[in-house]
């Protein structure tokens, strides 16, 4: 009788037997590096650096991997291996993917007009690992990428092909949890008190709202908090009629809220019907029990405002 082990064992084999294979071999750019590509990418990242523009532009480091891309054709010139390699995950049960990091090491500035290609080796296969995510492998891609013929760096791209784990089915009435990480922690902290915390820039006074690590004025790190009145304005707002999901009644209004203190944030709008929620309307900051482990700020149409 086969055991389960031997079964792994022998997937294991047969996988790790496509490390050092040919993912894609003298692989070509569709296009050269090029201005127009640099600037969407930097508006899109929020990137004014000044080497990025001019006429002595160059590419932002971190887009290496771009020029290697092929769009929704795809490459030509890509091995079979990485593909059989899938369809043996995949028959093993192991269907879905996610992408969970990379590496990027730079020999060589790109400057627009550079003619990129490119080699890809399958460098390694992991043993059988156990996530949140579920059970699975994870498969890691070398690319090696020259500019003109001159080595231009090093792509490492690593992803997770696993079967999804079985999740314990959530009651019924539970609410979706907050993410709560180190930035927003204190906001939450706040919230558990029956306090609406702005940051406020011990740099320049700014006051921010969503939480964030840093002061988007004057870039200081340095930051206290100031209690918000809880007083309003709904400066937009939407009704969410689909999709249907546990906990949630449909139709009910979100808004934008913007607080006398000048700040702005997202949060349901309650104390009146959804479809006679306004723009202008004023209202009042209360806390919401949901279940018996959330509570959330809302906001209550304040009286005769609503009609």
């Amino acid at each position: 009788m086969t055991t389960g082990d031997e079964v792994t064992d022998r997937l294991y084999a047969r996988l790790k037997a496509y490390e050092g294979r040919a993912a894609a071999i003298s692989g070509v750019g569709k296009d050269l590096v090029n201005e127009p590509m640099i600037r969407h990418w930097c508006e899109a990242m929020g990137d004014a650096n000044p080497a990025y523009t001019g006429p002595d532009a160059t590419a932002p480091p971190t887009m290496l991997q771009v020029w290697t891309m092929g769009g929704l054709s795809g490459h030509t010139d890509r091995s079979a291996a990485q593909d059989e390699l899938f369809a043996l995950l995949d028959g093993a049960g192991y269907t879905s993917v996610v992408a969970t990091d990379c590496e990027q090491e730079y020999l060589r500035t790109l400057r627009p007009g550079d003619r990129i290609t490119f080699d890809a080796v399958i460098e390694s296969v992991s043993e059988l690992k156990t996530t949140k995510l579920g059970a699975g492998h994870f498969v890691t891609t070398r690319m090696d990428v020259r500019a003109d013929g001159e080595p231009a760096g090093t792509h490492r791209f690593r992803i997770l092909k696993y079967a999804p784990a079985r999740r314990k089915p959530k009651a019924v009435d539970e609410r979706p949890r907050p993410v709560i990480n180190r930035d927003n922690a204190g906001f939450w902290e706040g919230v558990a008190e029956h306090r609406l915390l702005i940051q406020r820039c011990e740099g320049c006074g700014t006051l921010r709202f969503p939480w964030l690590p840093g002061c988007g004025a004057c870039g200081s790190p340095a930051w206290d908090t100031v209690d918000a009145s809880g007083a309003g304005t709904v400066y937009s707002y939407v009704v969410i009629h689909h999709p249907p999901f546990p906990a949630f009644d449909p139709p009910y209004a979100v808004g934008l809220i913007e607080l006398v203190e000048g700040v702005r944030m997202v949060s349901n709008v309650v104390g009146a019907p959804h479809d006679e929620v306004r723009i202008g309307m004023p209202v009042q900051l209360e806390f919401l029990r949901v279940d018996h482990r959330l509570e959330l700020p809302v906001f209550r149409v304040q009286d005769g405002s609503a009609g």
